[in-house]
């Protein structure tokens, strides 16, 4: 590990927590009645989704899709793939995204393509997280936590190099 990278306290685990329950109303506000598929982004959606699922008083499912684009810089590389699909029906289904981070937009453009493809009955987006500085792809989350300075975020489970995902704050590296 690089000695030289120090996480820095952006958003405390309150804060987190705070945002996390104003999420999940919202959600909750507009799923009443329903039961949607909850599409977690692999690796860093994981300890959001956990967080807002336990919030959510509906019946719903839940999976995961896995999508590179970053590699082991600090950078995305530019592009994004499908790594991990999964097997629940979408057709005629209200899906939810849930992703850790909206950055340059690659990997949430890519797994909404996936999914537009399979006709859901509607298609939303819950972001914890938002860096439109880093935008490159259109992208805009229905259900929105912290917009984000450009920085490097890790912790919460976000990660740089598989590293800093247990911290329980979002920090940034300097």
């Amino acid at each position: 590990m690089d000695s030289q990278l120090k996480p820095r306290i952006l958003f405390t685990r309150d804060e987190i927590e705070a945002v996390v329950k104003r999420l999940a109303a919202e959600v909750s506000q507009d799923y009443q009645g329903k039961c949607p598929l909850l599409l977690g982004i692999l690796k860093g959606s994981f300890v959001f989704m956990a967080d807002l699922i336990r919030l959510l008083d509906f019946p719903l499912e839940v999976e995961f899709v896995k999508v590179s684009s970053y590699g082991r810089g600090r950078e995305s590389s530019g592009k994004a793939k499908l790594v991990k699909g999964f097997s629940s029906p979408v057709k005629d289904r209200d899906v939810l995204i849930v992703e850790d981070i909206l950055d340059t937009g690659l990997t949430t453009s890519v797994v909404s393509d996936y999914l537009r493809e399979k006709k859901p009955a509607s298609l939303k987006l819950c972001a914890l997280t938002d860096k439109p500085s880093r935008r490159r792809i259109p992208v805009t989350a229905d259900y929105l936590g912290f917009t984000l300075p450009d920085k490097f975020i890790v912790g919460y489970g976000l990660d740089w190099n598989q590293k800093f995902r247990n911290l329980p704050d979002i920090c940034y590296l300097e």
